[in-house]
């Protein structure tokens, strides 16, 4: 197994890589952009003090002006609600720290281990969950990924990969492709799966360098979108999940269940339609992970099991997504509600 070398000298930024330089990362710039009331302007900059702007213009463009409850802005406004301690939310929601086998390398489920690539993301989604994650001790990335490959070369139970982050690709295709030819080198490494959301706010990311170094692998690739409201799909998303399939990736959607986003069964159904119209199987509606300074877009789960039994009686059993939780120390995804055949 060879170990990954020295990065190159840097070519010539990519045309994705402009776009997200280029990203809105002041609150007042946000407001005004959208054309929104000036009164959000002192909270905005308070939560994002806490955790910083970021939302790339192509994404911003999907918004409708003037509109605070739009969706998509609701996922990257900051509020002040952000500062607000609720019970039962915690740093570390999901027990990442605990599940530390080595630097950025978390083994929590049986077969699968998931490396911490970057802490780099094209939009800092106001509920995620790693917003407190100490990046700076712990990610893959140290010595070129090199330890981490050597655990999961010395542990033959490892049959998949999870690239996570941050973005996985938010990193260049300079030190994104040598990682993963690496892993795909590994004979008991089956699968590669990425988790991203960057083809979604940032579409110009599956460009022909990434579908090339996609098309080559020996192991499965798989992609896990991100995709939280129909609003997001787009012509550009069409294009690029069609380009992701053509080069041999299959593609999944994992969507969190948000108040005030998608907590409807119109718009969840809407989703998995668009999806389904992409090339993309909804896999999983995730509920929130309890994560401090989120709690403002929980959904109950008496709520999120309402809008299950919605989606059960109105689409086929393939377009219906699992509704799942995550909890520390379980040996898998937890059902919230049995899903039944349609």
């Amino acid at each position: 197994m060879s170990m990954i070398p020295p990065h190159s000298a840097p070519r010539k930024p990519a045309r994705w890589q402009t776009a997200l330089a280029a990203a809105i990362t002041q609150p007042s710039e946000l407001i005004r952009v959208l054309e929104l009331d000036r009164r959000l302007l002192p909270a905005a900059e308070r939560a994002a003090r806490l955790f910083p702007l970021r939302v790339p213009r192509v994404y911003v463009e999907r918004m409708t002006p003037g509109d605070e409850q739009d969706p998509l802005l609701r996922q990257v406004l900051p509020l002040d609600a952000e500062s607000e301690k609720a019970p039962g939310f915690a740093t570390d929601a999901v027990g990442d720290l605990t599940s530390s086998m080595a630097p950025g390398v978390l083994h929590k489920y049986r077969g699968r281990v998931l490396l911490i690539t970057t802490a780099a993301c094209a939009i800092h989604c106001r509920f995620c969950f790693r917003r407190h994650f100490p990046y700076s001790e712990q990610t893959a990335a140290r010595d070129q990924w090199n330890e981490a490959i050597r655990w999961i070369a010395a542990n033959p139970e490892i049959n998949e990969v999870i690239l996570s982050g941050g973005d996985p690709l938010s990193l260049s295709d300079d030190k994104l492709a040598p990682l993963c030819r690496t892993l795909d080198e590994i004979p008991h490494v089956s699968r590669i799966r990425i988790h991203t959301r960057q083809p979604v706010v940032l579409p110009e990311r599956v460009d022909d360098r990434l579908l090339a170094w996609v098309a080559g692998m020996r192991s499965h690739p798989v992609f896990v979108l991100h995709v939280n409201h129909d609003k997001e799909i787009g012509d550009q998303l069409r294009q690029a999940c069609l380009r992701l399939r053509d080069a041999g990736a299959i593609l999944f959607n994992q969507s969190v269940l948000l108040r005030g986003v998608n907590d409807n069964v119109e718009t969840l159904a809407r989703l998995s339609e668009a999806l389904f119209e992409c090339g993309v199987l909804p896999y999983y509606l995730h509920m929130l992970d309890r994560v401090e300074g989120v709690a403002h877009f929980e959904v109950d789960r008496d709520m999120a099991r309402t809008l299950y039994a919605g989606l059960l009686a109105r689409l086929p059993g393939y377009l219906v997504p699992r509704l799942v939780s995550e909890m520390e120390g379980e040996p898998s995804k937890l059902p919230v509600a049995p899903l039944r055949s349609c």
